[in-house]
């Protein structure tokens, strides 16, 4: 069942390529559906028209725009991480971070956070990494 809100990205030509990268280093991770444009349009042959995926459990769509300008991403949107263990906060980092961005480095915020970092990947997707105090 599709949830009543869902967050919705949209990528310059590079959602596939993301949604892959995503699905792969998240648990509970698969790729529902995906529509490529074909020779027709309006899109670049071959791009994403329209997917839905699952990361961490929750549901995500995805396109890649097809109307030639470029829309960037920015840090006023991120999508936030609750990570349940140092090993899973630092995998997320450092994949995430791998060719983005560093937007907060990982740092201790007690009394709520034992790690939190802020970092954008190279698709311009902003993410909150949070591992919490031991509950």
């Amino acid at each position: 069942m599709i949830p009543k809100i869902i967050t919705f990205l949209m990528f310059n030509g590079e959602a596939e390529e993301a949604i892959k990268f995503y699905t792969s280093i998240f648990q509970d991770s698969e790729i529902l559906t995906m529509v490529k444009y074909g020779e027709e349009g309006p899109g670049e042959p071959g791009t994403v028209q329209h997917s839905i995926f699952k990361i961490n459990g929750q549901i995500f769509m995805a396109i890649d725009q097809g109307n030639g300008v470029e829309i960037e991403m920015n840090p006023a949107m991120s999508l936030y991480v609750t990570c349940e263990s140092a090993m899973e906060m630092e995998t997320l980092y450092s994949k995430l971070k791998s060719g983005g961005a560093i937007l907060m480095p990982k740092t201790e915020l007690p009394p709520t956070f034992r790690e939190f970092a802020w970092v954008q990947d190279k698709y311009g997707v902003n993410f909150q990494l949070a591992l919490p105090e031991q509950q």
